[in-house]
């Protein structure tokens, strides 16, 4: 066998999932091969996965199995177990490892003495990270909760959690081995502790650490002159932890588990992390119910609240850091989408305050295929930090959301929209002249006319509907408002200023200060009638609500995470677009080609008069008897103002065409044809790897030092009102005809 080479398959990243034969299996992760031999090192061994998986050496365990045994894996510590490796893999070319980081390893915790501890079994249990290696610890009788100070100076407080009658329950029977007795082993004093965490759960005591520094720990349990007890220390020249005394009796009789079993809330964490991962929507009230059923601990809500906090920070890294990350993660963005802008700020006291963010391919789609119109709108987020999302989205020619950038600021005030509409400004420089769909408040009806001189403003008609609602509110009964608000959109919606009087006469005859209210709303900004940019019938700012879902999705993660979940969304729906339209073979996208038909339907009803140059009368017939459109073919304009509206011919111009013999398609806006569609959607965004693992030799600005912006305040964050068209109903008395009240709780005599 001297000389033999094998191919081994280095895999990392997946989880061991155990079959109904016992045996098992590795799922996910990725996988990189190496070539070994007898005579390989394990330090070069481990040096070059740890290479190629971009983490450290020194927290790896590798494993395997051995032929013919999927139910033991086999651990390598030292270069004799490496060895052994390469001679009983017999005449085959490969061997599969497998790579766990140490915190990882740590689920795969040994149940055996430490004697045969390079073998380990795969078993159900979950090990609880305790305390760090060189944490110290420590607790006396009078103490109402364990203090473990950090290696950082900081202090972890540990939750009182009661066991439930001191049932032994499934999950727990496992870990009864967890602590064997003298000369026990183990690689180190974190693994030590999490063995005796487990142990303690499982033969039911509390216990309280009677001395614990970087060399040796003694513990007892916790019940006055119980005479259970334990110490281990350090094995000299190793590092490894042997259990030199043990008292294994108890005397105590449970006492110690009717006062109460204490624990961390990263123990808990550690616990329901796996289900974590699997379901992020993993309840506390359920969290509480599974840690009782399953170790028959009771949680009270908060503590299982905040057990998944820590749960879901080990999941995605730390909020916190995530905020120091935000200048690599810029460069990082930029290095991978080359043309991208990714820029953020600080306050004075390097706290984040925005971070603006939009891709090449989101700024080339926009003036490559896009209208020339922008709906800007922002959410609130959901997370453990405050802030708020803002985002400037496009139609595409089908009408889907096309986001052209985003950023998350600390709050939405008139300084960071200006801000925010700048970076807008620099990113999608174009001489066209822009149509703005957004809300007049919060300071955007001066931000935008600051920067977009020239821009059209459309006043989100939801926000004034609301507006109207609620300055209308107490003064109306239910079903006058309603009347109100209904003619209040027919004003908005009527292309001709006949149409808009109509409306809004209907307003002056329910309430003469409503009308006022409508007129003195800049009409200009928001009715048909009088607006002078292009808008495609898009009238509310909320278009990208798909958008803003992703966003819900997202905003519980750390904002480096959360971007970067945006992206990904963001370059799915790019690829998948992209191929959805290399299938169309006509001229217009679908749904515009269905909507030219259905009009070119209705034009051959119609009669044509030429009465000047390119200037035609069409009549019809309807059910107010006969109309007269007037159609200028020069101008792509029409009488009934439908053409302008929408960009596509209306069916008195396509009788016009048929009539002339000229097609249709020629006058149809070219931001509607499936070229720009496909010009929309032709460059790609671009994974960006490696998000929270900064690699060091990098030429960034590591001085840069940026920290979280104020936590958010408790409770639900408020949500944006929804649309007005359903008013709530309103008690009106029946007898005094007043408001808030029947008649039976009537006051009037």
């Amino acid at each position: 066998m001297a000389g033999k080479k094998i191919i081994a398959i280095c895999q990392s990243g997946g989880d061991f999932v155990t079959n109904k034969d016992g045996s098992l299996s590795y799922n996910g992760g990725e996988a990189y091969a190496i070539d070994i031999n007898e005579q390989t090192k394990l330090s070069d061994f481990k040096s070059e996965i740890a290479e190629m998986f971009n983490f450290s050496s020194n927290n790896m365990s590798i494993k395997y199995f051995l032929p013919g045994n999927k139910k033991t894996l086999i651990t390598i510590s030292k270069d004799k177990d490496l060895q052994r490796m390469v001679n009983f893999i017999d005449e085959a070319s490969t061997v599969d490892v497998f790579v766990v980081l140490e915190d990882a390893a740590a689920r795969n915790v040994s149940n055996m003495p430490a004697s045969r501890s390079s073998r380990t079994t795969i078993s159900e249990a979950v090990v609880p990270i305790v305390a760090p290696a060189n944490a110290a610890v420590g607790m006396n009788d009078g103490m109402d909760q364990l203090d473990i100070d950090m290696p950082d100076g900081t202090s972890l407080d540990c939750m009182p959690i009661n066991m439930v009658d001191g049932k032994h329950h499934k999950a727990a029977q496992s870990w009864e081995n967890m602590i064997t007795g003298v000369d026990q082993r183990f690689n180190s004093f974190n693994e030590f502790r999490e063995a005796l965490h487990k142990y303690s759960i499982a033969h039911g005591f509390a216990y309280r650490y009677k001395q614990n520094v970087s060399h040796r720990v003694t513990v007892k349990c916790k019940a006055q002159g119980c005479p259970w007890r334990i110490y281990a220390s350090r094995l000299s020249t190793t590092q490894l932890i042997c259990i030199k005394k043990m008292n294994p009796t108890h005397t105590c009789e449970g006492a110690s588990v009717k006062a109460g079993y204490r624990a961390t809330r990263g123990w808990v964490g550690s616990i329901i992390k796996e289900k974590l991962k699997a379901s992020p929507n993993y309840k506390p009230k359920d969290i509480a119910n599974d840690i009782k059923r399953e170790y028959g601990i009771q949680l009270n809500y908060s503590q299982a609240w905040r057990a998944k906090e820590i749960a879901r920070e080990q999941l995605q890294g730390s909020f916190k850091e995530a905020y120091n990350l935000l200048p690599y993660f810029c460069e990082k963005i930029k290095e991978t989408n080359p043309g991208s802008i990714a820029t953020f700020n600080t306050k004075d006291d390097s706290s984040f305050h925005r971070l603006f963010v939009s891709f090449h391919a989101s700024i080339s789609g926009f003036l490559e295929g896009c209208r020339p119109l922008i709906f800007l709108d922002s959410t609130t987020m959901n997370s453990k930090y405050q802030g708020t999302l803002l985002a400037a989205i496009a139609a595409d020619a089908e009408d889907g959301i096309f986001p052209v950038a985003f950023a998350v600021v600390d709050d939405e005030t008139e300084d960071n929209w200006t801000w925010f509409l700048r970076e807008l400004k620099s990113a999608v420089s174009t001489s066209t002249q822009l149509t703005f769909v957004a809300d007049f408040q919060n300071g955007l009806k001066r931000a935008l006319a600051d920067v977009f001189v020239k821009c059209y403003h459309s006043y989100c008609l939801r926000h004034l509907a609301d507006k109207l609602n609620r300055d209308l509110k107490g003064q109306f009964s239910h079903d006058a408002r309603r009347f109100m608000i209904n003619d209040f959109y027919t004003a908005a919606r009527s292309p001709r200023l006949e149409g808009f009087q109509r409306a809004t006469e209907s307003i002056k005859c329910i309430s003469p200060e409503a009308y006022d209210w409508v007129i003195q709303s800049e009409p200009e900004h928001w009715a048909n009638a009088f607006f002078g940019g292009a808008r495609y019938n898009h009238m509310i700012s909320s278009f990208g609500q798909e958008f803003y879902s992703w966003v819900s999705e997202a905003h519980e993660y750390p904002i480096t995470h959360m971007i970067d979940l945006l992206r990904g969304k963001m370059m799915e729906t790019i690829y998948k677009r992209r191929v959805d339209s290399s299938q169309w073979m006509t001229k217009l996208t679908p749904s515009n080609e269905e909507k030219l038909q259905k009009e070119t339907a209705m034009a051959r009803s119609l009669q044509v008069l030429l009465t000047q140059g390119s200037v035609f009368e069409v009549r019809g017939e309807c059910v107010e008897g006969t109309f007269v459109e007037v159609v200028n073919i020069d101008h792509w304009d029409c009488s009934c103002k439908g053409w302008q509206l929408t960009g596509l011919p209306c069916c008195h111009a396509i009788a016009v065409f048929e009539c002339i013999g000229r097609s249709s398609y020629d006058y149809c806006s070219r931001y509607l044809t499936t070229e720009s569609f496909r010009l929309t959607y032709a460059e790609s965004i671009h994974p960006v790897p490696n998000i929270d693992r900064p690699i060091e030799d990098e030429s960034l600005d590591v001085a840069v030092t940026v920290t979280p912006p104020t936590k958010r305040p408790p409770g639900q964050p408020k949500k944006k009102q929804e649309s007005i068209d359903l008013i709530k109903r309103q008690l009106q008395c029946s007898k005094c005809k007043g408001l808030g009240h029947n008649k039976k709780t009537c006051k009037e005599p």
